[in-house]
């Protein structure tokens, strides 16, 4: 295991795993999380690909500064970490609030992009009911911390079927997000408030997209992900996950991506 710190800008310092060799695969986690809630897919992938895992602005070991920032920042992050890891085309695949992120990066840097996926994400803005629930989670976080905020939200990441069994996954969970920093999460917060809808990206990219989702998701129902059929989309639904397939349902989820990158090495081929 190979892990590194690397300072991309005034302030902003991003923690990464990087492990294996071959095509860069690109791993984007969600809120309040880190590169570690892809341990088991880590492990799968970096068998046969190059695997960057990274922890975003403010989350896990990466640091942030006090000003407010965007998905865009957020997604220039993760290309200048690239460019700085001279890496100039990758799949990036990106989990809830990390599916913002790839989002992001395909629309403002496609040249970077082989193909995406989005895990438990979705393209769409959020609406003004999820933009009032993120406000009163930074009041909330302004005025308890991040503990009762996460023990919270830790609930609704796992399908309801799995909240008794997989109590060593949550708690492994719950300990990653105590860990995030109070800016890192209120920042993250004003930027998916604030994200464009970027269906369209979707919609309208000619790149090979995974959308996968959770049937038990309590955040981004299933039709929220598939918002898009195609000859170059996969879509792929776990039946046994929640919003943390990588946790729930690792195998079949590391499965749906192998054969995701499968099908982007056959469309190259053709092409």
């Amino acid at each position: 295991m190979a892990e590194y710190e690397s300072t991309i800008q005034k302030d902003i310092s991003l923690y990464y795993e990087d492990r294996g060799v071959g095509k860069p695969i690109v791993l984007l986690h969600g809120f309040c999380g880190s590169h570690a809630y892809w341990k088991y897919i880590i492990e799968d992938l970096s068998i046969h690909y190059r695997v960057i895992a990274i922890d975003l602005r403010g989350h896990g070991k990466s640091a942030v500064s006090e000003d407010s920032f965007s998905i865009t920042d957020m997604a220039q992050d993760v290309q200048l970490l690239l460019q700085q890891l001279e890496i100039e085309h990758a799949t990036v695949i990106g989990h809830s609030l990390g599916g913002y992120v790839t989002l992001e990066l395909v629309e403002n840097y496609p040249e970077l992009i082989n193909a995406f996926g989005l895990v438990h994400s979705t393209g769409a803005p959020d609406s003004d009911e999820a933009k009032l629930g993120r406000e009163k989670a930074i009041n909330r976080i302004n005025e308890e911390g991040m503990n009762g905020f996460i023990e919270d939200l830790v609930q609704k990441l796992f399908a309801k079927e799995n909240l008794e069994e997989m109590n060593s996954e949550i708690e492994f969970v719950k300990k990653i997000g105590f860990t995030t920093s109070v800016n890192g999460a209120e920042g993250a917060l004003n930027a998916m408030k604030e994200r464009k809808d970027l269906q369209r990206v979707v919609k309208e990219s000619d790149f090979p997209i995974l959308l996968l989702a959770g049937k038990g998701d309590q955040v981004i129902p299933v039709e929220k992900t598939f918002i898009a059929k195609g000859p170059n989309i996969m879509q792929v639904l776990l039946e046994e996950s929640g919003h943390m397939s990588m946790l729930e349902e690792p195998k079949a989820l590391a499965d749906a991506i192998s054969d995701f990158l499968k099908m982007v090495e056959g469309n190259k081929k053709k092409s």
